[in-house]
């Protein structure tokens, strides 16, 4: 064997191994940032973006640090800081701009639009909830990327569109809405622990599942939950069925994936092809 080709089977042997690739990298408000980082045969990095611990993955021979953008974030030049043998340095990156459409939407529920005092303290308790769910920080040198669909159905609503409920601005869509019949079952798009599961105001009846380092998906409107709190669950497992919670125009999936505590594109986590 040439001196070289033993060198590089020496490498190989050495990296950690990776069935899986990487999210789809989309380097604009709401999407997925990927930077090398330093020789997967290093020690793993440590990674931080606006103060949060961000995704390192092994990946044809790197360490890569997976970054989910804000879906506020300015167009221009960002940064990250790395921590590896204790040392530290700075690595910038570009975010694009992109605008979102406008989605326009009639809510018969006019409390679901502007809550009372009562709905208000309600929703104020279960922010705290969903916000512990999604920052919950889980160590796990394999994550997975390779999602399948939570469902087949129609996609009713895309992920980043600005809302207007009633007339009344609201927060951007931070996941994508995908159309089925009340009943159908919603299936684990990765293994995953399960890290919150609840009925919110607005979301209904509501799963998390933690996929390790800040990666978590999010499932709203389930008319039946069948998981539990730190139940462990495997790729395609039932986790519930399509409902109308919360705050809905009709039966439907709205699925998320926040990553550093940023909800990002879900699409970017899967093939090409939709549900």
């Amino acid at each position: 064997m040439p001196g070289n080709s033993k060198i590089l089977l020496l490498l190989s042997l050495c990296l950690p191994l990776l069935a899986v690739a990487l999210p789809q990298e989309s380097a604009v408000p709401g999407g997925v940032v990927i930077l090398p980082l330093a020789p997967a045969a290093t020690t793993q990095p440590e990674v931080r973006f606006e103060n949060k611990p961000v995704l390192v993955a092994a990946e044809n021979g790197l360490w890569q640090a997976v970054i989910g953008v804000p879906l506020e974030a300015k167009p221009g030049t960002h940064q990250i800081s790395v921590s590896q043998n204790g040392k530290d340095k700075t690595l910038l990156f570009t975010i694009e701009d992109k605008q979102y459409p406008t989605q326009h939407i009639t809510i018969k529920d006019k409390r679901k639009v502007n809550p009372n005092q009562y709905d208000m303290e309600r929703i104020n308790r279960e922010s705290a909830r969903i916000d512990a769910a999604l920052q919950h920080w889980t160590e796990n040198n394999e994550v997975p990327f390779n999602f399948i669909w939570p469902l087949k159905g129609e996609v009713s609503g895309l992920f980043g569109r600005r809302r207007v409920f009633n007339g009344e601005p609201r927060k951007p869509h931070s996941g994508m809405d995908i159309a089925a019949a009340t009943g159908t079952p919603i299936q684990a798009p990765a293994a995953g622990i399960i890290r919150g599961t609840g009925d919110y105001f607005f979301n209904g009846n509501t799963v998390f599942i933690d996929h390790g380092q800040g990666l978590v998906t999010m499932f709203c409107h389930l008319s039946r939950i069948d998981v539990k709190d730190g139940q462990q669950v495997k790729q395609g497992e039932v986790i519930g069925l399509v409902g109308a919670t919360g705050r809905v125009t009709g039966p439907h999936l709205h699925f998320g994936v926040s990553l550093n505590d940023e909800r990002v594109e879900p699409r970017l986590f899967f093939p090409q092809d939709g549900p």
